[in-house]
């Protein structure tokens, strides 16, 4: 089965699955997943390229190291394990990691993908995310139906229902720190996007209520080497829902980042 939880190694202080060789290839997940929401990506992207799915701190297999307390604290802690340089590609808060290692690890960055990334968002929206991060508790986890309904518009797939066995089982302090730095971020910044050199891929769903399309595309307007792409009828877990509309954006961003370097 697809999402059946697969091997891991050590990857600098945390764990990961890796698979494939090539120019390497780092996956970040989101909140409250971890590393086997890449599983349809693996399987792509490892046919051509040595590709390392991480466990983000504090989630599937990888430990809550001090250090990460707030974006760049995780930022730094994934960073650590890079031995080579890599196209990084992050979904949700992993988006946000990608991005902030891009912006400020120059060197171990040949091309950054963010799917489902937010920036500026509205006062509504921004007061929301805040709310629903002020409810959570370090010792039981939060009832991830209402998460459900956002990330998958309320489609009944299979899908939902291996991220919904994800939510109830990550660690609630682990769950409360990422979401509550997910939701004082409000995205990167002019700055940070204008001085990205990277090429830059900002991919998103017409169906995604947070992460908008005008987000993605208002991201690659401000980004030197940036490209918009959105994938009609997909939501926030297109990664999972949409993975051959996915895997071939990111097949196609990979190929061509890697080149630029040589």
């Amino acid at each position: 089965m697809i999402w059946t939880t697969r091997p891991r190694s050590d990857f600098g202080r945390l764990r990961a699955i890796r698979q494939g060789d090539g120019p390497a290839v780092l996956l970040i997940h989101g909140v409250g997943l971890r590393a086997e929401a890449w599983n349809a990506q693996l399987d792509t992207l490892s046919s051509m390229f040595r590709v390392t799915a991480v466990d983000m701190p504090g989630h599937g297999a990888s430990a809550l190291p001090a250090g990460a307390k707030d974006l760049r604290g995780y930022t730094d802690t994934i960073a650590s394990g890079l031995d080579t340089p890599a196209i990084v590609i992050g979904h949700s808060m992993g988006a946000m990691i990608a991005l902030d290692l891009a912006a400020r690890h120059k060197g171990k960055v040949l091309g950054v993908a963010a799917l489902n990334a937010i920036y500026n968002r509205s006062d509504t929206a921004a007061k929301a995310v805040k709310a629903r991060a002020s409810l959570l508790d370090t010792e039981t986890g939060a009832d991830p139906t209402p998460t459900l309904a956002r990330w998958f518009s309320d489609a009944d797939v299979i899908e939902k229902e291996i991220c919904r066995n994800w939510l109830t089982n990550v660690d609630p302090m682990a769950y409360r720190r990422a979401y509550s730095i997910f939701a004082h971020e409000n995205g990167p910044g002019i700055d940070t996007l204008s001085a990205l050199t990277c090429p830059a891929l900002f991919l998103t769903g017409s169906a995604e209520p947070n992460s908008t399309p005008e987000m993605s595309e208002t991201m690659a307007s401000l980004t030197p080497k940036g490209k918009a792409q959105i994938i009609k009828g997909a939501a926030h877990m297109m990664p999972m829902t949409h993975a051959a509309e996915v895997n071939s954006a990111l097949l196609e961003f990979a190929r061509k980042s890697a080149h630029d370097r040589d």
